[in-house]
């Protein structure tokens, strides 16, 4: 479960991501117009320390992905992989991270792929209550409730053309940084999918491979 605060980001997320795709070796500039949040979906931390939330945002025809988490305190070792700082009105300075290099979210995404989970359920602060707040982005896993997950340690992650690799140890996951709209992946695979608006076919988001 995933508890989103009213509150005001400065910068806010679209302006980080705006500075940080430029410097991506996947990603390609097509005029001057700016990319287009097109939604996001969110998987929960266990121990509710780090946000976990992946943008997909549109430019120039492309569809590209990009997996933040977002922190309380600097992430040791991961100083390539920070987008930036921003003030939270609500939860205060958080250091926002490429996902790939974070370990909580290697072990969310694997979770959620081997046991067929779904993105995080959201929830808005009204008045003292919860109410829910519907997803922009829906994802499914390919595996089955109860499955096991191994324990993982993840190493640097290594982008290759438009894919993330991240060798975790007795699994490797792989992130799709520019997502084909017309593939979903072989049904076989163990993958992550998802829909979104006017998209309602499934697209290959992420996979896995285990050793």
């Amino acid at each position: 479960m995933a508890i989103i605060h009213r509150a005001t980001l400065r910068p806010s997320k679209l302006e980080l991501i705006e500075k940080y795709l430029p410097a991506q070796t996947w990603f390609t500039k097509d005029g001057s117009a700016p990319p287009e949040l097109l939604g996001a979906y969110r998987f929960d931390d266990p121990d509710g320390e780090v946000g976990l939330e992946t943008h997909l945002v549109s430019h120039g025809g492309r569809v590209y992905q990009v997996p933040l988490t977002y922190r309380g305190s600097e992430l040791p070792g991961a100083e390539d992989s920070l987008l930036g700082t921003m003030e939270h009105s609500v939860l205060g300075q958080r250091w926002v991270y490429d996902a790939c290099a974070d370990p909580v979210y290697v072990a969310a995404l694997a979770t959620v792929i081997l046991t067929g989970q779904q993105e995080a359920e959201q929830f808005v602060e009204v008045d003292g209550a919860l109410e829910p707040l519907t997803g922009s982005v829906k994802v499914k896993g390919s595996g089955t409730s109860g499955s096991e997950v191994p324990a993982l340690s993840p190493a640097a992650p290594i982008t290759e053309d438009t894919i993330t690799s991240i060798d975790a140890g007795e699994l490797t996951l792989l992130v799709n940084r520019v997502l084909d709209l017309g593939t979903p992946g072989s049904e076989d695979s163990a993958a992550l999918r998802g829909t979104w608006a006017k998209q309602s076919n499934p697209v290959l988001l992420a996979s896995l491979s285990q050793a």
